[in-house]
């Protein structure tokens, strides 16, 4: 399946970089960290025989614009939701399906809880909502998230800490988080290295915002009692009984018309599971 490359406008001064192919009912698929747009390489040419993928790298990663940290809002997920309705608008479509992954996942939530009438179904591969992932992120355990309260910092020492040694930082992440190392073959592996280390301060800013700005505007959902009214799935390794919480329960107080399946594999099962990815999101448009 043949991708046409595009850059979409979506702000004053942000165009997002976007592959698309297909046609048919439209899903946008958001890439996680460290990665880019080619995470969904296997996932997106499945899908594209039945449906329109558009697959755009997001605001601050990979090829996309990457405006400099202004505020808590450049790199809020809110900001960043709002750039994904519009760049669907501009290909044409004002409802469209989303999924993401890990921080593309963190991005798709708060799209929907903001733009209901846009998404007509949602997926999350591997994350927990922001303001649940730092309520049991607690003790030792929290150790496996050493990266967010890196970049949870102020402007300044977390960029010029990854900047050192960034191959082997974000490399870290791929190693650790990939059960199967064949998953991420070399030169894709580059392309992730290569793209985040021309990346460092706007991927700082992204964490930096789920350490602050992201966090109140979830919290003052909770307290409003906002779900999310479409039909969402959520695929996720099963971290919760390593870290001693219930996932599926903290997302069904998110997600009403909840589908929440385990999924034996490391934190890139875009990658290392492509055919069940595939299958729960084709299953998820069903509903």
């Amino acid at each position: 399946m043949k991708f046409d490359h595009v850059r979409v406008p979506v702000a004053d001064g942000v165009e997002l970089h976007t592959a698309v192919a297909g046609s048919g009912s439209p899903i946008v698929l958001l890439h996680g960290f460290p990665q880019t747009h080619l995470m969904w390489r296997h996932v997106a040419a499945d899908l594209a025989a039945e449906h329109t993928v558009i697959c755009p790298d997001l605001r601050g990663y990979g090829a996309s614009d990457k405006p400099a940290e202004a505020g808590p809002d450049t790199y809020s997920k809110r900001t960043m939701g709002t750039d994904v309705v519009a760049l669907a608008k501009a290909l044409g479509h004002d409802r469209f399906a989303l999924a993401g992954h890990d921080r593309g996942a963190l991005v798709a939530i708060r799209t929907g809880l903001d733009h209901p009438e846009h998404v007509t179904h949602l997926a999350s591969l591997d994350v927990l909502p922001t303001l649940d992932m730092w309520n049991v992120m607690h003790g030792v355990s929290a150790q496996v998230g050493f990266h967010l309260y890196l970049m949870a910092q102020p402007p300044g020492l977390p960029e010029k800490m990854i900047a050192g040694a960034s191959d082997d930082f974000f490399g870290h992440f791929l190693d650790l988080w990939t059960n199967d190392p064949q998953a991420i073959p070399a030169d894709i592996r580059r392309a992730y290295l290569d793209a985040a280390r021309a990346a460092i301060p706007s991927i700082v800013a992204d964490y930096r915002a789920s350490a602050g700005i992201d966090v109140e505007h979830d919290r003052a959902d909770r307290d409003a009692g906002r779900t999310l009214a479409m039909p969402v799935t959520v695929l996720q390794q099963d971290w919760g009984a390593v870290l001693g919480f219930d996932a599926a329960g903290l997302w069904k107080a998110w997600a009403p018309d909840l589908h929440h399946v385990p999924v034996t594999c490391g934190h890139f099962m875009a990658e290392e599971a492509p055919g069940v990815v595939a299958g729960e999101i084709r299953a998820l448009l069903t509903r």
